[in-house]
């Protein structure tokens, strides 16, 4: 390449030489009529004298600036009165407020939204136009004389937006778990205990189990807003469906919405008059109208949105997802949890505060996690605990680990549908969120499960080997697999001492069709029945074959009576002896090697029997002989 063909590739990319020049050696004002009096004729002696001067005058300024002035074009800066610029000042800001009250972007460092707003309207626009500047005041233009004064200080002001990113670009990788030190911060997030099954979790109550999923409590949900034609053609219901602890049942919850924006335009003065309520063990569904409808909703379209309302009230909190929830006395409310980053700028979210938004009135509480109210479950959503465990399942024994060795490296269970596999149970009048654990290798075997407070965080390991959900699911539909029926995600429940999962199984429409128990240690054995209660009864009679007891005689039955018949049969492998009595229509289930007792009993004898009534057999728990025939 000669040199007219370098001094043309460096004019199509903005640096021109001979102009570096002509600025170098300008006359006293620096104009470019200044130097063509200095130079009349400007001939290549003149221009090879001039471009050496240059040359030695802006050594100093190659590397990155050179570059940078190579890289961005020279943007024309057009001389413009100060009117003018005072108006197009005003504009921008309007356009800026108008922008930040529409989107309403929270102010803090630690949001990644906030960032991108900076980096796309104000870094990377200050930096072009600095660098502009500087080139300007450096070279000289037609609107613009050489001050080589402004263009230093112009060239130092387009350090601060790199400078600005650079600090941006820093505290995001400080937030990785590579980091000496992050590892332990990620896995320290989640407070766990090591507890017992058994002894942690309460014998379930059959009134108040939940019977359905949060796609059966949409659809009895949308049916019952039918039944009131006044709503249906005004309002609809919004898809929030919070699961709660609703004096003492276990509900989900959702807001009624406007429908569209006229229908927003026709009621905004009236407000939002109800909301539905599902109760999930008993499925009785009802629109509660309220005596003070509410006004701050995710449907309002402008100041009463509650989003933008909860936002710009505190800007400068980042806010997770929020839930609808009522409290004690059927009042509704926003529970909107405050995120807090505390590793590097983006990293370790966790929740610290709560503001609490009154869905008809608009008050407002700004509280401590640990000044929460009893009524509130949701203020940890469920996906922020899952991933915090899995910090701690991955990270405990440090980062390195967590890649080579993964010694004693866990994870939660995978749900279905590439969705994340968990589910609620309520305890001590608290939600808990529930999911199962498994290794690093994510096999189709759980090491132990984690139950995780949506209130306080507070989080339950429970070491129990047994089958995934997804695992169980499968076992449960295959028990009815000529009726196609589905199985919804387990519930974790406690049967006889036993962690035992409880799920619904559904018809092609989403209707309950009958309900399942497996044994999560032993998953081959499934109970089905058509209700709650039959079901029990036959996956109690399953335990009891397998030598579990429930350690509580006062669930079971007592007889007395003369044996009739005894028989002896082998099931799958296990050796059973089958009793009946006189004047007695059950059938007794005696599993070897349980009930030892049974193999002298002869007929005629007079036995004292504990057993738990099933269909077909009832499971004996023990058996005495008191009178030989």
């Amino acid at each position: 390449m000669d040199k007219d063909q370098m001094e043309e590739f460096f004019r199509m990319v903005g640096f021109d030489p001979a102009a570096q020049g002509d600025s170098a050696e300008g006359s006293k004002d620096g104009s470019s009529e200044g130097r063509a009096q200095r130079n009349p004729g400007g001939g290549a002696g003149g221009r090879k004298r001039r471009r050496g001067k240059g040359a030695g005058k802006t050594s100093g300024g190659k590397g990155v600036g050179s570059f940078l002035d190579a890289l961005i074009p020279e943007i024309p800066l057009p001389s413009v009165s100060r009117k003018t610029i005072i108006i197009a000042i005003v504009v921008l800001v309007l356009v800026i407020a108008g922008a930040y009250w529409w989107f309403h972007p929270p102010i803090n460092i630690h949001s990644a939204d906030t960032w991108w707003f900076v980096i796309i309207f104000i870094l990377l626009p200050s930096f072009i136009t600095f660098r502009s500047l500087s080139r300007a005041y450096r070279c000289g233009t037609e609107t613009r004389t050489q001050n080589d004064a402004k263009a230093r200080r112009f060239k130092w002001l387009a350090w601060i937006p790199l400078a600005v990113l650079v600090v941006g670009v820093i505290g995001w990788a400080a937030s990785y778990s590579i980091w000496p030190g992050n590892a332990e911060k990620y896995s320290s997030l989640l407070a766990l205990q090591d507890c017992d099954f058994a002894s942690d979790i309460e014998e379930a109550d059959y009134d108040t189990i939940p019977v359905i999923d949060r796609d059966s409590a949409v659809l009895l949900g949308n049916r019952t807003l039918g039944e009131i034609p006044e709503y249906v053609s005004q309002f609809e219901i919004e898809s929030t469906y919070s699961q709660i602890n609703y004096q003492t049942r276990p509900v989900r919850v959702s807001p009624l919405g406007y429908a569209d924006l006229f229908k927003w335009f026709y009621n905004m003065n009236t407000g939002i008059p109800a909301y539905v309520l599902v109760d999930m063990a008993n499925q009785n569904t009802q629109i509660v109208r309220l005596d003070e409808p509410m006004y701050y909703v995710e449907s309002d379209p402008l100041v009463r949105n509650i989003d933008r309302y909860v936002q710009l009230a505190y800007p400068f909190y980042m806010f997770e997802e929020k839930s609808f929830e009522i409290d004690e006395n059927g009042t509704p409310w926003w529970v909107c949890p405050v995120q807090t980053r505390t590793i590097g700028l983006f990293g370790g979210e966790t929740i610290e505060r709560v503001v609490l938004v009154n869905a008809s009135t608009g008050q407002t509480q700004d509280l401590a996690i640990g000044d929460c109210p009893q009524w509130v479950d949701r203020a940890y959503p469920s996906e922020l605990l899952i991933q915090q465990y899995n910090w701690y399942g991955s990270l405990h024994n440090g980062w390195l680990n967590s890649w080579l060795g993964q010694s004693g490296v866990v994870q939660t269970t995978p749900g279905t549908s590439g969705e994340l596999g968990y589910n609620y149970i309520a305890k001590d009048d608290d939600v808990w969120v529930y999911t199962g654990v498994t290794s690093a290798t994510s096999d189709n075997a759980i090491v132990g499960f984690v139950l995780v407070n949506q209130r306080t965080a507070d989080a339950h390991f429970y070491s129990v080997a047994g089958a995934t959900e997804d695992s169980a699911m499968s076992s449960a539909e295959g028990q009815v697999q000529n009726l196609k029926y589905q199985a919804t995600f387990p519930l974790l429940l406690n049967i006889s001492g036993q962690p035992t999962y409880f799920m619904a199984l559904k018809d092609a429409a989403g209707l309950v069709k009958k309900f399942a128990m497996i044994d999560i240690q032993r998953y081959q054995n499934v109970a089905v029945g058509d209700t709650v209660s039959d079901c029990q009864k036959t996956y109690k009679s399953m335990l009891a074959t397998n030598g579990v007891t429930d350690g509580d005689n006062r669930e079971n039955d007592e007889k007395k009576g003369v044996v009739r018949t005894v028989f002896q049969a082998v099931l799958d492998g296990n050796s059973h002896v089958y009793l009946s009595l006189n004047d007695d229509a059950l059938i007794y289930d005696c599993p070897l090697p349980a009930i030892m007792e049974a193999v002298a009993v002869k007929e005629g004898d007079t036995v004292q029997l504990s057993y738990v009534e099933g269909d077909p057999t009832s499971t004996v728990q023990s058996l005495e002989v008191v009178e030989k025939f």
